[in-house]
């Protein structure tokens, strides 16, 4: 396997899952919505002699999206690993609503961030590597997609929860393809709670995934892999 795909790679978990996978010898794919910041990861992963390529597109334009893939397969050909992990531009008060407040029109922007994104980017591997028999793919959410309730993010919640639904159930149904699908849910402030959270360290989570390639998923906390998040009761 030589080419991996990281879809959000901004300049912090993204960059580090693709200095990652570039340490291992891959060949990296770099698909974010802001040329300036594919252009900075880029030439930091070609001065440790990765070979990395940017590719500019928004993951809720799903045409500029499916048209980013096709250049990367013409650029570098097959696609062995994608990343998911695109994150909100905007979180402030006035896109994020609690579990009660959620409508149509809140919830539309995030299933178009995180569901519609997700799928589009995973079908334009999908048919490739089931019929090539391997291939890996590692989708990110917040924790509160499942494994924590946590109501004052209501519509992410919603819709990153459809997103973590949908991997958990290919994770499923490809087990026996050699096509290997997991989800991270992270239940921690990345670069804000301690060492654990830096992104070069939950950077290595993915990798490991990819080698091991055992569990659906895993709940990356404040002490790392495992640890238990500060979930809300529930009544």
């Amino acid at each position: 396997m030589t080419v991996a795909v990281v879809v959000g790679a901004g300049p912090g978990l993204g960059l580090s899952i693709a200095r990652r996978f570039g340490a291992a010898g891959y060949d990296i794919a770099l698909v974010g919505r802001t040329r300036s910041t594919l252009d900075a990861g880029a030439e930091e992963l070609a001065r440790t002699g990765v070979t990395a390529g940017c590719f500019v597109a928004d993951v809720t334009d799903r045409r500029a999206l499916i048209d980013a893939f096709e250049a990367i397969r013409a650029q570098f050909g097959d696609i062995d690993v994608l990343g998911y992990s695109p994150f909100p531009r905007d979180t402030t008060e006035a896109t994020v609503t609690g579990a009660t407040e959620v409508t149509a029109e809140s919830l539309q922007p995030y299933l178009e961030l995180f569901l519609f994104g997700g799928v589009t980017s995973v079908r334009q591997v999908l048919p490739g590597m089931i019929g090539r028999g391997r291939g890996t793919i590692i989708v990110t959410t917040g924790a509160s997609s499942g494994p924590v309730v946590h109501p004052p993010l209501g519509n992410i919640a919603a819709a990153s929860g459809a997103l973590r639904n949908w991997v958990l159930n290919l994770h499923e149904e490809l087990r026996d393809t050699g096509v290997y699908v997991a989800h991270v849910a992270l239940a921690t402030w990345i670069g804000r709670a301690g060492p654990a959270s830096m992104p070069d360290t939950i950077a290595r989570t993915y990798l490991d995934l990819h080698r091991e390639r055992r569990v659906a998923e895993v709940v990356y906390g404040e002490h790392g892999v495992g640890s238990p998040p500060p979930a809300a009761p529930v009544r």
